[in-house]
């Protein structure tokens, strides 16, 4: 990669006050409520978005937590919800739908019910297992291009697969603003972690919003992406990076993952190490479906990999 890459490589933005449990305006007629529920993965916690004003949709409800519930409801005391847009069903964003639904009587939409992005392996566990919602099931499934409309505005569902096979990020028709969810945040890169994520949906969900001119995107977690043009073009880059290093690592010796990662990611948080294992597995996949990289059977974790 040339310094050029490296300089446009994105400028993660750790500045966000999560304000837990408060409505926070942050475009017209949108509010955000972030939910307390902190950690490596979810940052200062998953946010919930209010779009519209006396008739709204909730966007991506939440854990099963009773503080958030109750926020949210005292958010939205007095309007009127006729929808609840779910981007994808791991358990930090999904499972409160069905209780603000029982609550509201809004109509749940989503992509589709959780499912992997291929099927196991002989012998393969999926680690992310435990963070799945398996019991949600949208009132209506949602194909990519389909619009939510409601009382002066409008929703447009874009199919983002990689994170998950059922990632949706949802554009708010007629003002440049789109909620990426967990596709695109400003605070760190996307965790795709076979089976349920595929680096190969991811960037091909990535190419299809460069082809857009949103210009602000609001995440599942953190704060906003302010300048997407620019900051999609980084994040590609930094993917290829991650799989050129990936390639390097094989042709210097490396042949399994775990001691890939150990270089690789050797200034990562410790915590997140087994989730960088997940990242290179999916640059593995990737690579071998490609024909660069060779492996004796499917790509695993304790795979070994021989340049092709």
């Amino acid at each position: 990669m040339t310094d050029a890459n490296r300089e446009q490589v994105p400028a993660f933005d750790l500045a966000f006050q999560p304000a837990h449990g408060e409505a926070v305006p942050v475009a017209e007629r949108v509010q955000r409520i972030t939910v307390n529920n902190p950690g490596p993965f979810t940052f200062h916690g998953t946010n919930s978005y209010i779009v519209g004003d006396r008739s709204v949709a909730v966007i991506d409800p939440g854990p099963e937590d009773e503080a958030h519930f109750r926020a949210l409801m005292a958010a939205l005391k007095g309007r009127e919800v006729t929808h609840i847009a779910v981007s994808h069903t791991h358990r930090d964003h999904s499972p409160l739908a069905r209780r603000l639904k029982a609550e509201t009587g809004a109509v749940i939409v989503a992509e589709g019910p959780h499912r992997s992005s291929r099927p196991l392996h002989a012998g393969e566990t999926n680690p992310f297992s435990e963070s799945s919602d398996t019991a949600f099931v949208p009132d209506v499934a949602l194909s990519h291009g389909a619009r939510i409309d409601g009382d002066g505005w409008s929703l447009t569902a874009l199919l983002t697969p990689g994170h998950t096979a059922n990632h949706a990020a949802f554009a708010l028709d007629g003002t440049g603003i789109l909620f990426s969810a967990d596709h695109v945040m400003a605070w760190a890169t996307t965790i795709v972690a076979p089976p349920d994520g595929s680096m190969a949906e991811y960037m091909a969900s990535l190419d299809m919003l460069m082809q857009r001119d949103d210009r602000l995107y609001l995440p599942g977690h953190g704060g906003p992406v302010g300048d997407p043009a620019a900051f999609l073009r980084g994040l590609k880059i930094h993917r290829k990076m991650r799989e050129y290093a990936v390639k390097e690592r094989i042709r210097k010796g490396d042949r399994q993952i775990a001691d890939m990662v150990k270089v690789i990611y050797k200034d990562t948080d410790p915590r997140l190490h087994g989730a960088a294992a997940l990242s290179v597995l999916a640059h593995l996949e990737d690579l071998v479906e490609r024909g660069e990289v060779v492996t004796d059977g499917p790509p695993l974790l304790k795979g070994i990999y021989l340049p092709a």
